[in-house]
């Protein structure tokens, strides 16, 4: 019985290391993930064909709702031509988006090294301060910071204008940095630090050359989140600034083509697809290290 139950096993696990099985399982997994993909990438579709689509068509919805009948490029050139700041919203996005993840990492990155390797009186509670920090909504924040934009605006000139953002956006990136990384640096070995302690490497020494680049892919997650997150941010841009020339493209898009109950569909799907393929690109390329730093310090 025991050598029969051997050989049977033995048979089967043969079969499954065949080619053929092995083309079964690869086609049932991805027939299993068509909905979720397709689910996923149902509104970048409707924003891309829209963004093509004649004024004609975008109104006439029982038409073609899902597809266009004819390619047009006018909601293009209606965004080039008609907004004259578009190109001006780009560039002040990525200023404002670059400078303020890269103060908020940093910050954040000492923070969170000290908290989860410091042993200091209060560590515990100020770690829980910043997680609470961190869920305070941002609509209960702009009014208290209104009142610090004008009081840095009476020694230097940024009131109404992107450096309002570049001041106020890491009120809630580097909480989220923080208690991002807390739980990454706890992963890394201590004994690799004590040996960097033995060879005369100083705490700083130790965080910049030994413990950041085995923690490359949390600090790469904290990068991407924080990056989209000053990307997609609203509500600041709204309130901090009114020059037309200093706009991020999140509320120029929406100040320029939404004029009252007139909603330029054509030219708004355009200016979000335009807007989109930066973060794209960036979580095509950097996709690895984002699943393994959400991943690796969620690992206890």
């Amino acid at each position: 019985m025991a050598a029969s139950a051997t050989v049977t096993s033995s048979v089967v696990g043969s079969e499954a290391k065949t080619p053929a099985w092995r083309i079964r399982q690869a086609i049932m997994t991805y027939t299993a993930l068509i909905p979720y993909v397709a689910f996923s990438l149902f509104p970048l579709y409707i924003m891309f064909i829209t963004s093509f689509k004649s004024k004609q068509e975008i109104n006439n919805l029982g038409k073609s709702p899902f597809w266009a009948t004819g390619i047009t490029t006018e909601n293009y050139l209606y965004l080039a031509q008609n907004t004259h700041f578009f190109d001006h919203w780009m560039i002040n996005t990525i200023i404002v988006a670059i400078v303020a993840t890269a103060i908020s990492v940093t910050v954040g990155v000492l923070a969170a090294y000290a908290l989860a390797r410091l042993k200091f009186r209060g560590v515990e509670a100020f770690g829980v301060a910043v997680f609470i920090t961190y869920l305070v909504p941002q609509s209960l924040l702009f009014l208290p910071l209104i009142e610090v934009i004008n009081f840095v605006d009476s020694y230097v000139p940024v009131r109404d204008s992107y450096w309002s953002l570049i001041i106020t956006y890491p009120t809630f990136l580097i909480p989220f940095v923080t208690w991002l990384l807390m739980g990454y640096f706890r992963t890394v070995p201590f004994e690799v630090e004590e040996c960097a302690y033995i060879d005369g490497c100083s705490r700083l020494r130790t965080l910049v050359q030994i413990v950041l680049p085995m923690a490359l892919p949390g600090v790469a997650c904290a990068i991407l989140f924080s990056f989209t997150l000053c990307w997609n941010e609203f509500l600041y841009s709204l309130v901090f600034i009114q020059d037309e020339l200093e706009k991020t493209i999140s509320i120029g898009v929406f100040t320029e083509l939404v004029r009252g109950d007139i909603y330029f569909w054509g030219s708004l799907m355009a200016a979000c697809l335009t807007g989109c393929i930066p973060i794209l690109i960036i979580y095509a390329f950097f996709m690895d290290y984002f699943v393994t730093g959400l991943t690796a310090g969620a690992i206890k």
